[in-house]
């Protein structure tokens, strides 16, 4: 017997005895009332302004011990309502520890749409991958807002930003707690909404309202193939409640051409919105915003929407070998692609943007090889490092701009051409962001070698399964990822010795004022680099915990066992197509052999570099070369831009001023005009007649007489 959710009701109250959820619905309304409150607080600070404004003047908020409400009260709420929410997500993932739940459990709280055979109830899922992700989003989340506090603090939308903010994450947690597509899919559209306030925030300048503009838009290309995926998986089944979905999608012939139509669109969507080849455009642009935006977007939230999908719909994709293939061929193209560029980019955070976009493209390498559980742990640990690379960035460039701005210099405070030597006073965030750069360099023992090396070691086993797909595709992807781990280690090296090491380049008086961050912007920052240490410790493969690699007790293969429960129904059909993986990489050695070989590799690459680096003589900008040759066309992004905007945005926009001049001005325009001009003349003709004379009157009425007696007679 089955609910209205596909679920088997007798199932369901099984399991509701052995996990009871506490106020998971909680864990999405906290974010929500944090943006009620910290909005009314923006807009009470708006019309004080604009009062302030009326009367000629602007708006005083006094002291920095002495603000008002509306500057003091978000530092509490739009936190508060994170740690809370953090500490619910913590306690139902205790309870589902404690117990063995093999079923998602399903919360229903009211029907959203019911039209025809078409239902959609308002419910939530609680299972191993989206509390797993609920507490990724909600404590990376939480440390975030805590470091705004300090981040934020002299700026006059402060309320404003708190509130885009906690916004932005209830939007989140409704895309990962959904229990539908089409709930997903109002958390997908609404992070879009949230990224394009947030990137454009400081709205006032041109370049930045820009760059809000061009990530809504490239968005919602993916977002229309999202669409058509819902449309075709509805035709198919009936319904887009997880569920029943896949429980009925188990039973489809293996290389179903409609599967592979709508995980090919189900993965367009991925794309825009996790930032791949050729959507990957935007995210970049997207450094315009506050820093603690970025590490937000780009860490553990937005960006990571597409891995989740394709992971929640694994199913699906492990029944479309094509779709597989390709997910995994346009991560590993972005993973190397976005590499290149990094290597020579000036601007930390653009280093930073294209590390992700990277990085991400690790992670849908696992997942197209059905690593599906290796994805979501690199998902995980790029959340704790990436957070703390542009936290430590935020606070690199919050030292810079106010050593600047007190010796009025106009330098950009995010060039790394003008740093160098911030070690000497930045210390904490010198050696939290060594430990960032050593996990995003696959370096053992810290948490980015276990999930990066994962996920090479699967595309290679991949490749080499009984009955692979393109076999020798998939060990070009096994090389091209060893490639883009080791240039990884290279660009983020480069910005490290360009940073912290060498000889300051700020300026004599300038650094008189630099200084480390507050507590309340460090403290965050030692949260991530312990979890950038120890979170790649839980899902070690029984290979490694054997040797010392594996750091013996310390180490386990918990993430992989927890998530199999959602992972087991695609690796069944997979293993039932494609038969067992291989244990051996294409050119030898076991898995323990290549896991030396990757961090040595990386572990080489930043020491060679390091020592290569820090003897270059960086100039300013003022008195560095012209790039050229291949050094300019990566400083300037294979063009891509350019390319983009001469093949499509100049010729829509050329079109565009087509239709507006000649078809709306001179067709449809003259068409309108011309019936009012006829209308207009035959008026007048008649008016001509209505003079009011009885002898005119007499004369046009014989007139017409003798007219129609000579129609009448000839």
């Amino acid at each position: 017997m089955y609910n209205a959710l596909g679920v088997g009701i007798q199932e369901t109250v099984e399991t509701a005895t052995q996990f009871q959820p506490f106020f998971p619905g909680l864990i999405i309304l906290l974010p929500l009332i944090g943006f009620l409150i910290n909005g009314a607080l923006a807009l009470r600070h708006a019309q004080a302004s604009a009062s302030a404004v009326r009367l000629g003047g602007e708006l005083d908020l006094g002291e920095a011990d002495h603000l008002p409400a509306t500057h003091t009260l978000p530092s509490y709420v739009a936190p508060g309502v994170m740690l809370v929410a953090f500490l619910i997500a913590s306690v139902n993932f205790a309870r589902m520890l404690s117990v063995e739940l093999h079923d998602p459990h399903v919360i229903e709280y009211w029907t959203w749409i019911a039209t025809g055979a078409f239902t959609v109830e308002a419910a939530i899922q609680l299972d191993q991958l989206s509390i797993l992700m609920t507490m990724i989003v909600t404590g990376v989340g939480f440390l975030i807002h805590l470091f705004s506090v300090g981040y934020m603090r002299d700026d006059a939308g402060y309320p404003r930003y708190f509130s885009y903010l906690n916004l932005f994450i209830f939007f989140m947690l409704v895309l990962v707690m959904g229990a539908s597509y089409p709930l997903m899919f109002v958390g997908w559209e609404g992070v879009g909404l949230c990224s394009y306030l947030l990137i454009g925030f400081w709205f006032s300048d041109r370049e930045k309202s820009d760059a809000g503009k061009k990530a809504f838009i490239v968005n919602r290309i993916g977002d229309f193939g999202f669409l058509i995926a819902m449309f075709l998986l509805f035709g198919m089944f009936g319904t887009l409640d997880f569920v029943p979905l896949f429980s009925q999608a188990a039973d489809l012939e293996y290389g179903n051409g409609l599967v592979t139509a709508v995980t090919l669109f189900l993965f367009l969507g991925a794309a825009g919105k996790s930032a791949q080849i050729p959507l990957y455009v935007w995210l970049p642009d997207a450094m315009a915003g506050p820093t603690p935006v970025s590490a937000l977007i780009h860490a553990a939230t937005m960006v990571t929407a597409g891995v989740y999908l394709v992971a929640r719909s694994s199913v699906l994709y492990a029944l479309s070998p094509i779709a597989s293939a390709t997910v995994a061929g346009v991560g590993v193209l972005t993973a190397l692609f976005a590499a290149t560029i990094a290597l020579k980019q000036n601007d930390i955070k653009k280093v930073l943007a294209y590390s992700t976009v990277s990085q991400l493209g690790y992670m849908f390498v696992g997942v197209g090889v059905g690593a599906y559980a290796a994805g979501i742990f690199h998902l995980m640990t790029h959340a704790f490092f990436k957070a703390l690379l542009f936290l430590g960035a935020g606070a690199v460039i919050h030292s810079m701009h106010h050593s600047l701005h007190r010796t009025n210099n106009h330098k950009d405070p995010q060039d790394m051409r003008n740093m160098g030597g911030l070690r000497a006073f930045m210390p904490i965030t010198w050696g939290t962001m060594w430990v960032a750069t050593f996990a995003i360099s696959g370096i053992w023992p810290f948490a980015g070698f276990f999930s990066k090396d994962e996920i090479i070691w699967q595309t290679a086993a991949f490749g080499g399964a009984a009955k692979a797909p393109y076999p020798m595709l998939y060990q070009v992807y096994w090389v091209i990822a060893l490639v883009a781990a080791i240039l990884t280690a290279f660009y983020m090296t480069r910005m490290m010795v360009m940073t912290f090491h060498g000889a300051s380049r700020t300026g004599v008086e300038e650094v008189k004022h630099l200084r480390e961050s507050p507590p309340v912007m460090w403290i965050p920052l030692i949260a991530l680099a312990l979890f950038s240490v120890v979170a790649g410790w839980i899902n070690v493969p029984e290979a490694l915990r054997e040797t010392f690699m594996g750091l013996g007790p310390l180490t386990g293969e918990w993430l992989h066992d927890w998530l199999e429960p959602i992972t087991e129904q695609a690796h069944h059909i997979q293993e039932l197509n494609l038969g067992e993986v291989a244990e051996q990489a294409p050119f030898g050695g076991g898995e323990v052999t290549w896991a030396l070989v990757s961090t040595t590799l990386a572990l080489v690459t930043v020491l060679a570099s390091f020592q290569f680096l820090r003897r270059q003589n960086v100039k300013v900008p003022a008195e560095d070369t012209e790039l050229s040759g291949l050094s300019k066309v990566l400083y300037n992004k294979w063009y891509v831009d350019e390319i983009y905007d001469r093949l499509i945005v100049q010729p829509l926009i050329k079109s565009s001023r087509f239709c507006w001049k000649v078809i709306d001005a001179k067709v449809i325009d003259g068409v309108v005009n011309g019936v009012g001009w006829v209308a207009r003349a035959l008026g007048f003709v008649v008016s001509m007649f209505q003079t009011g004379t009885v002898n005119m009157y007499a004369f046009v009425l014989t007139i017409g007489a003798l007219i129609i007696l000579g129609v009448s007679v000839f």
